[in-house]
């Protein structure tokens, strides 16, 4: 991100405002395995169909996702692939820190679970 100029910067922070919603990162999931149309993935997200074409028309504004017509259905695909690789090295990083989180507090779990066993 070095030398970016502002504009840049902005597209870079409005692409990340656009995999901050957990609907989103949801619809991209699902998308992972296959293309679907709005109706599926709102069934399989329990929302309703324009509910999440609000957010598929916000991740192919961002060029995420890329539509396709088909007769009366639009269905979806993953546009760029590389958004599994971000979201693989967040989640890892995120596994890692909780794991981390874990073994520091877990002294302080056996101390209260022996303490509570002792009443």
């Amino acid at each position: 991100m070095e030398d970016l100029p502002l504009e840049a910067l902005d597209q870079v922070a409005a692409y990340f405002q656009a995999l901050s919603e957990p609907t989103r990162l949801r619809i991209l999931s699902l998308l992972r395995s296959s293309e679907r149309n709005v109706g599926e993935l709102a069934e399989l997200c329990e929302y309703t169909s324009a509910n999440i074409s609000r957010h598929l028309a916000i991740l192919s504004k961002h060029g995420l996702v890329a539509r396709e017509n088909r007769g009366t259905s639009v269905y979806y695909r993953i546009a760029d692939e590389s958004v599994y690789k971000l979201c693989d090295l967040v989640c890892g990083s995120i596994a890692r820190q909780f794991e981390q989180h874990a073994r520091e507090h877990q002294p302080f779990v056996q101390t209260v679970a022996k303490s509570r066993s002792r009443r």
